[in-house]
Parts: C-alpha cells; sequence; structure tokens
C-alpha cells in the first residue's frame, strides 16, 4: 500500500524539485545569503502535509544571518522513539557557468533526470523524504515508533549552524535512530556506516614582493608554496598509507586543492601566497599527529627559506567511529533493500563528511544510504527522476516496517 502511494506522487516530487532549484540555498561563506528562503518553501510543504510537530531550530550565524533547520514528526504508537531521516537544505555554489549546458539555477528534465544545481546534493532525497513521510500520512498507518524529518543547514560547510545547532538545541529520545540519505552510489548497494576524519587547512607563505628581474630582491613566496605543498603531499602519503577495506578509497588522502590568487601581472615576484589542503583520514590514525607533522614541515621550510609560513585549521572533524552493523536500522534497511530493490547491500566508509558523523559522536545509530550517480558539485548536475521515486520508497517502507 504505501509503496504504491509514494508511485502515485512521482510527478509531485519531480515538480517539488523544479519547483525548489531556483530557490537558491549557497552559504554565506561561499557567497550566498543562505537557506532560509527555501526553508520557508519547505515548511509550507510540510504544512500542507499536517504532521503531528513541526519545530523550527534556527541559529543567527556570525554574520547576524538567520540560518534554519526545521524539524517535523508523526507520532507512532511508542512516542519515545523516532526514526529520522537528516537531509540539508544548502547547495554548494555553481562553480564555473561556462561548464553547464543551461543556467544552473533554473532547472530542466532530459533524458529521465532533472538537471540543476543542487538537484541530487541534497535535493534528491530531501524531496523523497518529504513524500515518503506525506505517503505515511496519506495511508493512515500509525507507525510502530514516531517518525520524522530534519531539514538541516550549513551541511557543506561543516553543520556548525546545521545540525551541530540542532543536536545542541533539542532533546532527541536516547533510542532514537538515523538515515542520513547523502552519499551512495549508482545501485544503491552501498550502506555507509563509517567516516574517516576531516581536516582542512591553510598554508600562508608571506616571502618578500619584488620585480620579475631580481630574484635576487624578492623572496617568491609561490615558489616557497609549492615547495611546502610538494613536501606534505609526500610525506603524509608516505607515513600514513594504512588501508581499510571497507572504505572508498581506502586509503588517507591527502589533497592540495584551493589557492588564492597572488598578485596581478606577471612581471611582479608574489609577497604572499595562500593555498589548501583536504585530508580524508582513516579512523585509526589521529588527526592531531597529521597536524604536528604538517607544521614541522613548516617551520622546517621557513628556517631553509627565511619566509613567514603561517599553517591555520579551516576545518576539522574527527572520525566518529563505527555505527554498529547489528542496530536495528541498519538491518531494517538491509532487509528492504534486499527484499524491495534485489540488491545485495554491502556496508562501507566513506572519506566524504555527512551528518551522519555529527550524531555518531553522541551515540546515535546513524546509517547513510541512497542511489546517487557520483555527480555532485559537478557542473551539469543531475538527478535521476528513477531514483528520486524509488529511494522515496524505501524511505517510506524504512518509517512503517
Amino acid at each position: 500500500m504505501i509503496e504504491n502511494i509514494v508511485l502515485s506522487m512521482k510527478d509531485d516530487m519531480v515538480n517539488t524539485l523544479m519547483e525548489m532549484i531556483p530557490i537558491v540555498a549557497i552559504s554565506p561563506e561561499s557567497g550566498g545569503k543562505g537557506e532560509l528562503d527555501r526553508a520557508n518553501f519547505l515548511e509550507k510543504k510540510l504544512r500542507e502535509i499536517g504532521p503531528d510537530e513541526i519545530i523550527r531550530v534556527d541559529a543567527r550565524d556570525d554574520r547576524g544571518i538567520i540560518r534554519p533547520n526545521i524539524l517535523a514528526r508523526i507520532y507512532g504508537e511508542n512516542r519515545e522513539k523516532t526514526i529520522w531521516i537528516v537531509a540539508h537544505m544548502d547547495t554548494v555554489p555553481e562553480g564555473d557557468r561556462s561548464l553547464w549546458e543551461g543556467d544552473p539555477f533554473k532547472p530542466y528534465i532530459k533524458d529521465g533526470k532533472i538537471y540543476g544545481r543542487g538537484s541530487e546534493d541534497n535535493g534528491q532525497s530531501l524531496v523523497g523524504a518529504l513524500y515518503a513521510f506525506k505517503a505515511v500520512k496519506i495511508s493512515g498507518i500509525r507507525p510502530r515508533n514516531s517518525i520524522g524529518l530534519i531539514f538541516a543547514s550549513d551541511e557543506e560547510m561543516g553543520s556548525r549552524w546545521g545540525l551541530e545547532y540542532v543536536v545542541r538545541n533539542y532533546k532527541f529520545g536516547d533510542g532514537d535512530e538515523f538515515l542520513v540519505p547523502d552519499s551512495g552510489n549508482e545501485d544503491g548497494t552501498e550502506v555507509e556506516i563509517s567516516e574517516k576524519g576531516i581536516l582542512w587547512f591553510s598554508i600562508t607563505v608571506n616571502g618578500r614582493q619584488g620585480h620579475g628581474s631580481r630574484p635576487d630582491l624578492s623572496l617568491n613566496a609561490h615558489r616557497i608554496a609549492n615547495e611546502i605543498a610538494v613536501e606534505i603531499d609526500k610525506e603524509l602519503h608516505v607515513k600514513y598509507d594504512a588501508r581499510d577495506d571497507i572504505f572508498i578509497p581506502p586509503y588517507s588522502t591527502f589533497e592540495p586543492t584551493k589557492r588564492e590568487a597572488n598578485v596581478q601581472n606577471i612581471n611582479t615576484i608574489p609577497g604572499k601566497e595562500r593555498f589548501y589542503f583536504d585530508c580524508r583520514i582513516l579512523p585509526q590514525y589521529s588527526i592531531d599527529s597529521v597536524i604536528e607533522d604538517v607544521k614541522n614541515i613548516c617551520a622546517r621550510v621557513e628556517r631553509n627559506t627565511g619566509a613567514t609560513i603561517d599553517f591555520s585549521i579551516v576545518q576539522r572533524a574527527d572520525s566518529a567511529g563505527t555505527t554498529d552493523r547489528n542496530s536495528e536500522i541498519v538491518q531494517k534497511l538491509l532487509r528492504i533493500l534486499r527484499e524491495k530493490r534485489g540488491i545485495e547491500p554491502k556496508l562501507v566508509g566513506i572519506g566524504g563528511g555527512t551528518c551522519a558523523a555529527i550524531l555518531r559522536r553522541r551515540g546515535f545509530p546513524a546509517v547513510v544510504w541512497s542511489t546517487l550517480d557520483p555527480v555532485e558539485h559537478s557542473p551539469n548536475e543531475y538527478c535521476k527522476i528513477d531514483n528520486l521515486v524509488k529511494d522515496a520508497v524505501v524511505f517510506a517502507l524504512l518509517y512503517v516496517t
């Protein structure tokens, strides 16, 4: 019954996602105005469903901007335990618009896919969870446990004003369990129960600016930054080289990523250079140890070159450990996937950070699953309509089974 209700709402799901994508929800840290407009859109949809409870747990960030978080519940026979689905409302910026075939915020459908920024990450699961929740309400089924939705802000920038804020300001039940549909693979076989630790850091090299023809009078911060980046890349990969096959990929990663602009013209030697690393570290390793090694490399290069080198942590999230594979929500999800999707799921760990880590740190069983192509954060991001609908069926079954 519940499956048929979900399937009957396919067009509504597509229309809702198409309506939501143009409501841009980029973090202020990334140049956007935040998630408030999108949250108000979703709250209106929730009120039309008519759950037993809707709560706003809004934060006000360092800029004074409201960062909304919405919680909704339908009461079950047992109100002491709630099965929650957690999705995030924010998206990353579109990046280089020239790489998009159309406007990133004017969605269109092609070959069974909805194209647009945030269509998959996390729009697909956000809308799917909304309609799974609605299907339970329409069905009249009183679930064994209460069921809930959390639509959170700020996930793309670390969740300080999103789920981290919610767990500090909302009292969850001791027995609550959580599904976070924010990672997965193309056939839905990957069920994530563990995440690597995350460390983002910046290195700022302060040299001495000068004319391109007089390097003898300058101290080239660009060259020194390159030297440090290469040393960090080599040393960390050699020292932290363990493998754990539950993870994808099965090793720690240390990737140089962003580099800020230095000088405007070719014939000026830059006196300042700042670049960044994104590290995803296996749980067996200490992030403090990685930080110490990076600082030692900076100190060594500083002594050898005479430059002043500053190290700064941009984001840190220590590994939250692993959800017990025998927990009720993990076993229920595995059973639904076998019986209803006809697949044999496998338990995995990932390097990407999700809201599940926040919940695991507080002792809650949290599992991450959805059916996704690897197009998040990329140009021409899309959501397969088939994935949207089929995942919504799984969400609904997870609620009422």
